[in-house]
């Protein structure tokens, strides 16, 4: 029998207790009677039947709660009004409808799905009341509605930190998964337009309906795995996704070399995911989701917030608070603070219209009178010890938040790393923040689907799908460059040869699959005489998707294609036949300088010995006498400085000068010309028949090229050659045997190709040819494209990592051979050995320069001396006659004591020889007189006719010796 006194206390506590709750929780749920306070109503639209709708629900209880709780905020109570969506678009309507026009309210928190919060924020703006929703959708835009408040990130924010990751591991092509619902759709133009910008592109769009059965899944999931992507991205809600998954899984997809990313609205309810799908269907997925600090204010608030839940809904299974709950919590103790600033006045109901009959509920709405002042308090303000975090609203919307990246392991998440704007990818947040295992890296150890830590590359080769087609050049010839083959049988087309090489080794190198296909091109087809323009044309008129081969990249073809980086160098040059030994012609000794140079050489010698003979021919004795022998002595005293044998001394300055200036002249050629002809008697060399373009020119000789190439067309337009003077060939030995032949034979004098050609030619024949003279730069080989195809930049920077790593030095080894094999191969670009006229200019320059200013100042000074000749009235030629007759005249060089006995001498002596003429017979009679012969100081002078004297003038004794003199 129990207590009475037992029963009655538990009678009384209990009464306690009922009236503990209607004082505590009545005021929460609008039932508050204290009529002190001021009411502020507020509607509350939430779907109650959603997981997510029942955890807001909890937060905006408890903020309000909080916000009570407060007692410095008694004045003001806030009195929620919740309405439950029931997940439809008419009910949120509705709903709405309702709480402005019947409740009045002065803000309304949600709806949380975006088609319905369209329409409600249209209400919203009609009666100036503020709506305060968690949607997430980029179609609700902030500036196109003044009275929205968006409570939660928009799901575009997330397309940077996912295109990031995108970049990160190197991938250049993503499918996107998403549902058939605006919350599906609208992250997808985001999402293109950030893969865009990191070079990166969705390639395929799986859309899946939010009542899609299992089968229907599967069937996209195959359809899926027939294409090359092997990266996707995940945009579904948690039932969906946890299907999708659970059906990836039974096709194979959860396999190494797959990768899957979430997006933030399933990572972050990553918990109402069945455990059994994550552990068995979602390993290695990676995922984003805002991250939320974590703090001793959030701890305490998850126990209250748990607590909460299992009274509110005590028939669930408990459920994890989330961003949601989080951004629900923030967002409501906003809405009670800009309240609050509104004063502890009374708050007007809605103005209501002018009152007519038969009023739509549209047309029943009133207007807020504070909605504006709510509002504009909304817009721009921050909770900095927010739940979440830093809740800030800017112009209405909610600011980003770091994200956090999670890689799925086990029953949960692992954190690998975070993603900011502005720092981009780092395993530590400026608030120190640290991924586990982080070690300095970008991001931590990530497990992939398969148990594997390897980057999946992102592509696999797929199982349907098109194929680029590719046109490579058939052609009868230089197949190390390119060969085509096609099957009989099969008709499959294979290409081979170092182009073939290398265009397989870049599509291998490609982040991605690009499957192919080779059509030949025949180069030559007799009937159209097709070429490599043609072959490239085939681009632009959609025949070939790419064109692959020995194709030169030109401005003129580059006008209508798009080219790759090049993957060889290339030029044009010349290769001629090797002339025979020079050592064994007779006349070698003339081939150390060319014929300019020779007669140049000479000119110069005359020069020099005619200045010579002009400067001594009036002071020097030895180069006087006979017309013969002066001229006799301007070669001779010229010519003998060429081995320094001169022996005639010289008297003037003039002369000294122009001759030590010619002697160094004479010294650099003589050595220039010893050691040109030494190396050509001693060294063994291979000399080119022919040693430049001029050459050709010159001698009128054929030249050979490859059928079909453009090198024809170069020198035709740039080095103005003879287009009959082309001949055509295919093969190695066609080049072989023309060049045998020799123009005159129905051959060639010279092969003009491309450098990779000519390298394998002289790799085949290297002691018979040679390359000669310059090398013409040409842009090298190039895979074509169409015009703006996103392949080229791919293609290009493939390209550069095949060239920069081993394998092109071991394709060029396998096709081209070793390049030293011959022991002449460094000598590829070899000029004329002769010495030319060039080399000796400025040589000449300063011995004409000498010589002319030299003759100069001698014909001034001469003219100066004889000037009262010029002065005088005979004619322009006396003048010149009497001038000639003047600087025929020996010179006086005597002293001032000799002057009159020559001019008494010089006076007689036409009287002596007239004398001797009329009377020849008295020579025997007269005495014999020993003429005074006085020597010069000067170098090499013999004036002695001038020292002649005699007793009686006009005897033949004087002309006797003078003649004498003369001839000696």
């Amino acid at each position: 029998m129990h207590n009475p006194r037992c029963h009655f206390l538990i009678l009384f506590i209990q009464l306690i207790s009922i009236i503990s709750f209607y004082h505590y929780v009545i005021p929460i749920r609008g039932e508050d009677n204290n009529t002190s306070a001021v009411k502020v109503d507020v509607g509350i639209i939430l779907d109650l039947e959603t997981d997510v709708g029942k955890v807001m629900h909890i937060s905006v209880l408890l903020a309000l709660e909080d916000y009570h709780a407060n007692a410095s905020r008694g004045a003001i109570r806030i009195v929620p009004h919740i309405k439950d969506s029931k997940k439809d678009d008419v009910e949120a309507t509705s709903a709405a409808i309702y709480l402005l026009k019947d409740v009045q309210v002065q803000a309304i928190f949600g709806p949380q799905m975006s088609t319905q919060t369209d329409f409600v924020i249209d209400l919203g703006n009609r009666v100036k009341v503020p709506i305060i929703s968690p949607a997430t959708s980029p179609s609700l835009t902030v500036k196109e509605n003044p009275f929205f408040i968006r409570a939660a990130l928009p799901s575009s924010t997330q397309t940077k930190a996912i295109a990031a990751l995108v970049k990160k591991f190197d991938w250049r092509e993503v499918v996107v998964i998403y549902e058939d619902s605006p919350y599906g759709f609208g992250i997808v133009p985001h999402l293109t337009d950030a893969l865009l910008e990191i070079s990166s592109l969705v390639s395929y769009r799986s859309v899946l309906s939010p009542s899609a059965n299992d089968d229907q899944i599967l069937k996209e999931l195959y359809n899926l795995n027939t294409k090359q992507t092997r990266v996707f991205v995940v945009h579904l809600r948690p039932y969906l996704a946890s299907r999708l998954f659970l059906k990836a899984k039974e096709a194979g997809m959860m396999s190494s070399g797959y990768a899957w990313i979430m997006t933030d609205v399933l990572t972050s309810l990553l918990d109402l995911v069945d455990h059994s799908v994550i552990e068995s269907s979602m390993q290695g997925v990676l995922g984003i989701k805002p991250y939320i600090p974590r703090s001793n204010q959030l701890n305490n608030y998850t126990k209250r917030w748990r607590k909460r839940f299992r009274q509110e809904y005590p028939d669930m299974d408990q459920i994890e608070l989330n961003a949601f709950g989080l951004w629900a919590y923030d967002g409501i103790t906003l809405l009670a603070e800009a309240v609050e600033k509104l004063g502890t006045t009374a708050i007007p109901k809605l103005k209501k219209p002018d009152t007519r009959e038969n009023l739509t509920d549209l047309d029943a709405l009133g207007t807020s009178e504070v909605g504006s002042q709510l509002i504009d308090s909304m817009r721009n303000t921050v909770l900095k010890q927010g739940l979440s975090g830093d809740y800030r609203i800017i112009d209405g919307e909610l600011q980003p938040f770091p994200y956090q990246i999670v890689n799925i392991i086990g029953k949960g998440e692992k954190s690998i790393g975070f993603w900011t704007e502005k720092d981009d990818i780092s395993c530590k947040l400026k608030n120190g923040k640290t991924a586990a295992k982080c070690n300095n890296k970008q991001l931590g150890a990530i497990f992939w689907p398969g148990d594997s830590t390897i980057v999946p590359r992102g592509w696999e080769m797929p199982t349907s799908g098109k194929k680029l087609r590719v046109g490579v050049p058939l052609k009868g010839g230089l197949e190390q460059l390119i060969k085509v083959e096609k099957d009989s049988k099969t008709q499959a087309v294979t290409a081979t040869g170092f182009c073939a090489d290398v265009f397989k080794e870049v599509i291998l190198s490609l982040p991605y699959a690009l499957p192919y296909e080779f059509i030949p091109f025949p180069i030559q087809d007799p009937l159209t005489l097709p070429d490599y323009d043609d072959l490239v044309h085939k681009i632009t008129s959609q025949d070939y998707d790419a064109v692959v081969g020995d194709v030169t990249i030109l401005a003129s073809r580059s006008e209508y294609v798009d080219f790759t980086l090049p993957f060889i160098e290339s030029g044009i040059s010349i290769v001629v036949p090797v002339r025979d030994d020079d050592r064994r012609d007779a006349w070698i000794f003339l081939k150390p300088l060319k014929s300019e140079l020779w007669i140049t050489t000479g000119a110069f010698f005359v020069f020099i010995g005619f200045v010579v003979w002009v400067l001594e021919h009036r002071v020097n004795k030895e180069f006087r006498g006979p017309k013969r022998k002066q001229v006799g002595m301007i070669f001779w005293f010229s010519f003998s400085t060429l081995v320094f044998a001169h022996r005639e001394r010289v008297t003037s300055n003039l002369t000294r000068f122009v001759l030590i200036v010619w002697v160094f002249v004479v010294l650099v050629l003589t050595s220039s010309y010893t050691a040109s002809l030494t190396s050509m008697l001693t060294v063994q060399q291979l000399q080119p028949t022919i040693t430049d373009l001029n050459d050709l020119i010159k001698n009128g000789e054929y030249v050979g090229y490859q059928e079909g190439s453009f090198v024809k067309d170069v020198f035709i337009k740039r080095m103005k050659f003879d287009s009959s003077k082309f001949r055509s060939y295919i093969t190695l030995e066609d080049y072989d045997d023309a060049l045998s032949r020799g123009s005159k034979n129905g051959g060639v004098g010279a092969i003009v190709d491309e450098l990779p050609y000519l390298r394998l030619f002289l790799n085949k024949y290297c002691r018979k040819y040679i390359m000669v003279g310059r090398t013409y730069k040409a842009a090298g080989f190039g895979f074509a494209f169409p015009k703006g195809s996103p392949l080229v930049p791919d293609v290009s920077r493939a390209v550069l990592k095949v060239m920069e790593g081993e394998f092109m030095n071991n394709v060029i080894q396998k096709w081209f051979g070793n390049e030293t094999g011959c022991p002449q191969k460094d000598e590829t670009a070899i000029t004329s050995d002769s010495l030319t006229l060039d080399s000796f200019k400025g040589l000449f320059l300063i011995a004409g320069v000498s010589a002319g200013s030299a003759l100069l100042l001698f014909f001034l000074n001469f003219l100066n001396q004889n000037r009262e000749i010029l002065a005088t009235d005979d004619s322009i030629w006396q003048k010149l006659t009497a001038i000639a007759k003047v600087f025929d005249e020996e010179k006086d060089n005597s002293n001032s004591m000799s002057e009159k006995p020559s001019e008494s001498n010089g006076s007689n002596a036409p009287k002596l020889l007239a004398a001797s003429e009329a009377s020849p017979e008295i020579l025997p009679d007269l005495p014999l007189q020993i003429p005074e012969i006085r020597i010069s100081d000067g170098l090499g002078a013999s004036p002695a006719a001038e020292g002649f004297s005699t007793t009686e003038p006009g005897t033949p004794v004087h002309e006797t010796i003078t003649d004498t003199i003369e001839e000696i």
